[in-house]
């Protein structure tokens, strides 16, 4: 069974999931891909220790402190290719980016393979089950662009800004704000 809480943030109301132990998902309203393959089967619970210990951890983030992933109990639901790239994923330092072509070459050297396709990282990274806690928002395009963010480009944006990055090297398409 899992069970599902929300939580208020300055970037939207998120969606906060548990198996009862582990936190399993976080989403932002409006996300794509919103409770993935959790969302009809989710219960409200909101006084569980996984919820508690991530609304602590949230807070400090969005406070602009740097909490450990570590300190929470994460089970996010997916293949093990999907789970090799989310492991990647909590390796990006805050305030820092990398490439989808990056963690594709990341991705090849682990499965012993000469190369391995930016999109189907691309894929992984978009379906992502945490967000903002696997920081999935600190992958950019090829060229720095910020693109492919399932809660907007303006959040991917707010959030990066919150982590100290320097805004102003990334391309933000037209219609997009720093805010």
């Amino acid at each position: 069974m899992y069970y599902s809480t929300t939580c208020p943030s300055p970037v939207g109301m998120l969606t906060l999931a548990s198996d009862g132990e582990h936190l399993t998902g976080l989403w932002i309203a409006g996300q794509k891909y919103f409770g993935g393959t959790l969302a009809p089967h989710m219960t409200v619970k909101d006084d569980l220790e996984a919820f508690a210990a991530a609304r602590s951890w949230l807070d400090r983030y969005f406070r602009g402190e740097r909490p450990s992933v570590k300190e929470l109990s994460l089970r996010p639901a997916g293949g093990e290719f999907r789970q090799m790239v989310w492991r990647l994923l909590r390796e990006i330092p805050y305030g820092e980016v990398t490439t989808y072509g990056k963690l594709a070459e990341k991705i090849a050297v682990k499965m012993k393979r000469e190369r391995m396709s930016a999109q189907a990282v691309g894929g992984a990274v978009g379906h992502n089950p945490l967000s903002i806690i696997i920081p999935c928002h600190r992958v950019v395009g090829a060229r720095g662009n910020l693109t492919g963010y399932a809660g907007g480009l303006s959040v991917k944006a707010r959030l990066l800004k919150i982590e100290g990055a320097d805004l102003s090297r990334f391309g933000l398409l037209k219609g997009e704000s720093e805010s």
